[in-house]
């Protein structure tokens, strides 16, 4: 009896649930294939429930809106990042993450960044005889790779274009039937950033911004020649710093999410029995459309589908931040609502930035109690803005 096969089986499986946590009371819960491009990966977002759409610019907006890059206030920028992944079960399934960017001029930046997810050691063997014989390791993984561009069209709005490589490698070398799964995705995102203005005894600044990410067709599996929609999702969000002083900033953020999915529907055999729920097989530009209008139960759960988050940050002197947030999300559709906490150490050009996750719901997070750090550095000219030209 062969058991590579059904191990494959079983990584596939595990990969198109992995982010989604177990427990769900609702078949009707919206599952993407390479769930990964979810999960955030810098600290300085995480501590603040997972936002970033329309926070100040900083190295990681490529994962979050890519038209922050013109706002950027370095000419050129590094970030890494590493999140360990189940790490209470695991010890080998991690997202790794590096992103570049570089500031052309005072309009335009572009910036570039890799993504790679591993879903760790996957031992394989073979009966032969009634003994157990080692065919060996694998290691399933996925990847993306993608460029932007940003431009400011004004003095207070900006608007991006990203294109991104997908690469999700399920298959063993053992076995020459499979191959990895490949597509393209697109983002298009804006960002708007308003000069200081007063606001009571104090000054603010206000922040909004969109991002409609991973526009691309699906990915195709070898296995049953299965077809996954890639997470396609709109971000939409607002943001208000409080100049309390030039020392004192504190930072509110919400966001809210849909994936632009197409809701599973019921499947039923001859004799109208439910059999279960799977998602249309339509191509991804009418998923987009149909995502909006297609909840079973009406505008009621199309709402559901929606998840919000709210994020608070305290900034003294830039050198020293504490951050926290909430995410939340309808127990029909994931059931994942949690606390975040994280604070960030600025050390001349090098950002240190570490975040805790605590869940609040009955289903676990597999990111729960999971210190996570990422680091940022300038290795360009700093170009912050002087007061007067903050006063325009």
């Amino acid at each position: 009896m062969i058991l590579k096969k059904a191990m494959l089986k079983t990584s596939v499986v595990f990969l198109l649930g992995i982010f989604f946590s177990m427990g769900q009371n609702s078949n009707r819960v919206i599952t993407t294939g390479v769930p990964f491009l979810m999960i955030t990966p810098d600290a300085r977002a995480a501590g603040m429930g997972d936002l970033g759409v329309a926070t100040p610019a900083d190295a990681y907006s490529q994962q979050w809106n890519p038209a922050k890059y013109a706002f950027v206030s370095s000419d050129k920028g590094l970030g890494f990042s590493y999140t360990p992944y189940l790490s209470k079960l695991v010890d080998d399934i991690f997202l790794g993450n590096i992103t570049f960017y570089n500031r052309l001029n005072e309009r335009s930046s572009w910036a570039t960044s890799l993504k790679y997810f591993s879903l760790g050691d996957i031992q394989f063997n073979e009966f032969i005889g009634g003994s157990i014989v080692d065919q060996g390791l694998e290691r399933p993984s996925e990847l993306t790779l993608d460029l932007s561009y940003a431009l400011k069209l004004s003095q207070t709005f900006s608007m991006a274009v990203a294109g991104r490589y997908i690469r999700s490698d399920l298959k063993i070398a053992t076995d020459a039937d499979t191959s990895s799964a490949n597509s393209l995705g697109v983002d298009i995102a804006g960002f708007f950033e308003s000069k200081v203005f007063d606001l009571g005894v104090n000054t603010a600044v206000f922040r909004s911004g969109f991002n409609i990410s991973n526009i691309g067709p699906r990915l195709v599996y070898d296995i049953g020649g299965q077809k996954n929609f890639i997470p396609t999702n709109l971000k939409v969000g607002f943001g208000l710093d409080l100049l309390f002083d030039a020392n004192n900033v504190l930072g509110i953020y919400t966001e809210f999410n849909k994936l632009l999915v197409p809701t599973p529907v019921a499947i039923y055999d001859d004799e109208s029995v439910l059999i279960g729920y799977n998602q249309p097989d339509i191509d991804f530009f009418k998923g987009i459309f149909t995502s909006f209008s297609d909840a079973p139960s009406g505008i009621s759960e199309e709402f559901k589908e929606v998840t919000a988050a709210i994020g608070l940050e305290y900034r003294f002197e830039d050198t020293f931040s504490v951050r926290t947030g909430y995410f939340n999300e309808s127990q029909e559709k994931g059931s994942r609502r949690y606390l975040t906490m994280g604070a960030g150490f600025d050390i001349k050009s090098l950002d240190i930035d570490i975040s805790y996750l605590f869940s609040t719901s009955n289903v676990r997070n597999p990111l729960e109690n999971t210190i996570r750090f990422s680091l940022a550095m300038d290795i360009g000219n700093y170009q912050a803005p002087s007061e007067e030209e903050l006063q325009e």
